[in-house]
């Protein structure tokens, strides 16, 4: 019996992107999806198929150069995530309570997708994109970790807050609020990594499916490197902490005079002119189709985030991470360990240190068997069919 499926997602492409193969595959197995996510991503999704409800969510502008969770950001993103459910929630109430979905499959950072689940008293099935958490093991875990390194985390305080926020606004709706970065898992989880790349991952049961990412159509997009003789470097910050035009800077220092080719991707926020003089090696851009340039990369200079960690392993490629928040440095800490990628410092790395790094890591013969193994962990791991499967399954 075909069904009808409620996502719910941040517009942001790393939480965004992995779903979009579970919702072409869904859509051609013939159920009905609808998707409701902010505008920024409603023309990346509605080129699926899926029927995009937008809403006001706009993901707030942090600025600014450096790593750090100062209070002034947390303030601001304890802000969007209290405005987003109170402004999110009644239009979805609206669209939904005399029509319900068969299921809302709702990313980790909606909170209001799981309370409209509640609300309505129909199935909730959380879409994880980073690092899963359950009862043994949460992310608070691992960032409060690297907190304690070279990354500053968020204050204590200001999560207290968002929980107090959040609890006060699930009463105002007449549902109960998951803790924000844990609480008691849904009863089906889909998780946009390998089972083993997951931190403590044996401490996790059947309610976790664990996909490997899903590239989907993007892995298709055109792309062929200038020279294709020369080896290609890519570098890329992601689309949220990228106003690094310093770093920019020492990439440019770095590997000017090498031998590589760059492909460097520096976002829509920064005015070009501040880097300078573009050697000629070097192809910038605001932004590159990122799966189809790492198909021809031998090195991945990266923020770390999940999604571009796990496009990376996606195609084996190396990994030197230069995380920019507490979540990317776990991220990178768990590459690290798992002899996948060198983790940097973004604030100390020197251009020698970062073009030494580069160097070496695309030349070591034990990181190439460790990424050979982890590609074949990723592309083995079910992807958007083994989710739709489980989808089914779970809804019988």
């Amino acid at each position: 019996m075909k069904k009808h499926f409620l996502f719910t997602c941040v517009p942001a492409s790393g939480h965004v992107n992995p779903t979009l193969a579970l919702v072409g595959e869904l859509l051609d197995r013939g159920h009905q999806v609808t998707y409701a996510v902010g505008a920024d991503s409603a023309e990346t999704v509605r080129a699926t198929g899926a029927q995009v409800v937008e809403l006001p969510t706009r993901i707030p502008n942090l600025g600014g150069a450096g790593d750090h969770f100062t209070p002034e950001r947390m303030r601001t993103m304890v802000e969007f995530f209290i405005d987003d459910v109170r402004q999110c929630m009644p239009i979805l109430l609206e669209r939904f309570t005399d029509d319900p979905p068969d299921a809302v499959c709702s990313d980790v950072m909606t909170t209001y997708g799981r309370m409209l689940a509640d609300r309505l008293g129909i199935p909730a099935i959380a879409l994880v994109p980073n690092f899963a958490s359950n009862e043994k093991f949460d992310l608070r875990t691992a960032v409060m970790a690297e907190h304690a390194g070279s990354v500053a985390g968020p204050p204590p305080e200001a999560l207290n807050r968002l929980h107090e926020e959040m609890s006060a606004l699930g009463d105002e709706f007449g549902v109960e609020v998951s803790p924000f970065m844990g609480g008691t898992p849904a009863e089906l989880n889909l998780v946009f990594l390998p089972r083993e790349f997951q931190l403590e991952h044996e401490t996790f049961d059947d309610r976790f499916r664990f996909l490997g990412p899903q590239l989907g159509d993007r892995d298709n997009e055109p792309y062929s490197p200038a020279d294709p003789r020369r080896p290609l470097l890519y570098i890329s910050l992601g689309t949220a902490f990228n106003q690094r035009p310093d770093f920019y800077r020492l990439c440019l220092e770095a590997f000017a005079d090498s031998d590589w080719q760059v492909a460097m991707s520096v976002g829509s926020r920064i005015d070009l002119d501040e880097l300078g003089e573009i050697p000629a090696n070097f192809d910038v851009r605001r932004s590159f189709p990122q799966p189809a340039v790492l198909r021809h990369a031998s090195a991945f200079v990266s923020h770390a985030g999940m999604n571009s960690t796990m496009e990376s392993l996606h195609h084996g490629v190396p990994l030197v991470t230069v995380p920019q928040m507490p979540e990317q440095a776990a991220n990178a800490a768990r590459a690290a360990e798992l002899g996948l990628g060198i983790k940097l410092d973004s604030n100390s790395v020197t251009a020698a240190e970062l073009r030494e790094s580069v160097d070496r890591i695309a030349a070591d013969v034990e990181v190439r068997a460790n990424l050979d193994r982890m590609r074949e962990l990723v592309r083995s791991s079910g992807g958007a069919p083994a989710g739709a499967d489980a989808l089914e399954a779970f809804l019988g």
